[in-house]
């Protein structure tokens, strides 16, 4: 047995329905981008980390956003999920002060 696939019903489904709940936000906001990139109206959010435990796994703008996608029908989009998906995507900087990758590292040019 492949032990990389989904078993379990309800994520399954999930998926399934999330895919439709997605394409209604395409409908209504253009694209996904455009809706999720507008809770933090369209620039990222760059904090000033100093050490790895100051690091939140969530935070009040994920429950926000978590919620309203609950309430638009989606399943298992819990806040530390989207604050992942918020650090994945660069709608957060989560890079610590002294990370070369910090944008006070970065030069424009």
């Amino acid at each position: 047995a492949n032990a990389g696939i989904i078993r379990n019903r309800l994520k399954i489904e999930a998926s399934i329905n999330n895919a439709k709940q997605f394409l209604k936000i395409v409908q209504e906001f253009g694209s996904f981008d455009q809706y999720i990139w507008s809770f933090v109206n369209h620039q990222p959010i760059i904090y000033k980390w100093e050490k790895l435990s100051d690091l939140p796994a969530k935070t009040a703008l994920s429950d926000v956003i978590s919620n309203d996608l609950k309430k638009r029908g989606f399943k298992f989009v819990g806040s530390t999920v989207i604050y992942a998906h918020m650090q994945a995507t660069g709608m957060v900087n989560d890079h610590l002060i002294s990370c070369p990758c910090h944008p006070q590292f970065q030069t424009k040019g």
